[in-house]
């Protein structure tokens, strides 16, 4: 990956220099086997570090051209492909997803959230596209057992990867939701019930329609569903903390063990899933990653490319939901990617405005539009235990900026 040096785009070499010491002090403790970190100031690369291993059993050492599985930084993603489909008028986001999902026609809610046998109500409005953007639909997912939703949908496997998306609407809408559509955010199935969508008004599969639109376009050449054969020696090895402190390959693991989205098909990258995940499915390489990024940044355009318009990258990352509907201080949810409202209020360098998006094994993206400055992060350590590696690189990246 081609570098300049970061005093042409306004950032302290000295300083940046403590983004190598924090990372790899995470490989010398044996916290994560390897990890990439990549910086950019005014659209150039200045800064990609490369630390650790591929995997420890072999003892390879990481490469720039690592693929990770992003698990939900597939979401924007969706989110994109489901706006460029708004663009062609394919349909408004007010409408109900029922209109084109007919299976997500007679949702329910629960009277009392906090009792799966309570009584189940009807919705006082339809789920619109735009509760499902904004993660405000109500719908679960099936991660957090302590709601009785999600320990439900847990019981009833709804991530399992052997039925397409085509097959788990049907299932979906057999649950109850957390709560009336509209009402807060709540993190849940709502993008793959998008992928969907996108399929259904495309005619495409959800695979081949980001082949065929998004991928192909932007040269997102090794981001996908699963690994070919020839590229595997390349997939990063995902690891989880054993009791002894260790890293243990999750391929290791019982399956009975771990959550039904860390076993099977969402480790195993080696054949194509029959579940086109626009939640969590895909795999991708920083190269690749950062395309996207691009796009973002370049507000819908790339390399003379334009995948929607500079209106609708707008619209995807400003902030939709009101301080009380949002867990985190300080920010809101755009139409993929959680934003960045104040600073001071969540206690974090940046700017209003800034915007990004994470996924399970830790990786993150974000872009900061007022300082032109975008970072990736780039690991494979599935842990419901906090880490501090994504909050560490925000933080020397902000502080390295020197104009």
């Amino acid at each position: 990956m081609d570098t300049v040096a970061p005093e042409q785009v306004g950032l302290s070499s000295s300083r940046l220099k403590r983004i190598d010491a924090r990372m790899q002090r995470y490989v010398d403790r044996g916290q994560l086997a390897g990890l990439i970190t990549v910086l950019l100031r005014r659209g150039q690369v200045a800064h990609f570090g490369i630390y650790g291993q591929i995997d420890q059993a072999s003892a390879r050492p990481m490469r720039a051209d690592a693929l990770f599985r992003i698990f939900s930084m597939t979401k924007p993603l969706t989110s994109l492909a489901v706006l460029m489909l708004y663009e062609e008028a394919a349909f408004h986001l007010q409408h109900p997803i029922a209109q084109f999902i007919p299976e997500l026609a007679n949702l329910s809610v629960l009277a009392n959230p906090m009792d799966a046998s309570s009584e189940r109500v009807p919705l006082a409005r339809p789920i619109t596209i735009y509760d499902l953007l904004t993660h405000t639909s109500g719908l679960g997912y099936g991660l957090d057992e302590l709601t009785p939703v999600d320990k439900l949908l847990a019981q009833a496997k709804i991530l399992r990867t052997d039925e397409t998306l085509a097959e788990k609407m049907p299932r979906i809408a057999q649950f109850p939701l957390h709560h009336q559509p509209g009402l807060r955010y709540t993190y849940s199935i709502s993008l793959d019930v998008l992928g969907r969508l996108v399929e259904i008004v495309s005619g495409l599969p959800l695979n081949e329609f980001f082949r065929l639109h998004i991928f192909e376009p932007l040269g997102m050449l090794d981001t996908g569903f699963f690994v070919p054969p020839e590229k595997l020696e390349r997939l990063a090895t995902l690891y989880a903390p054993a009791a002894d402190g260790s890293l243990v390959d999750m391929r290791t693991l019982e399956p009975a063990s771990l959550p039904h989205f860390m076993s099977g098909a969402w480790v195993d990258k080696t054949h194509e899933p029959k579940f086109f995940s626009g939640g969590a499915g895909l795999v991708s390489t920083a190269a690749d990653y950062l395309r996207f990024g691009m796009l973002m940044r370049n507000r819908g355009e790339l390399d003379g490319v334009r995948l929607v318009s500079r209106k609708t990258v707008e619209l995807m990352t400003s902030p939709h939901l009101r301080q009380d509907q949002f867990f985190i201080n300080g920010a809101s949810f755009g139409l993929g990617f959680a934003v960045m409202t104040s600073p001071a209020q969540a206690q974090m360098l940046g700017s209003a405005g800034a915007y990004e998006a994470g996924g399970a094994a830790h990786t993150n993206f974000w872009f900061d539009p007022q300082e032109d400055l975008m970072g990736l992060l780039m690991v494979q350590y599935a842990s419901y235990t906090p880490t501090m590696e994504s909050m560490d690189f925000k933080v020397l990246a902000a502080q390295a900026i020197m104009d």
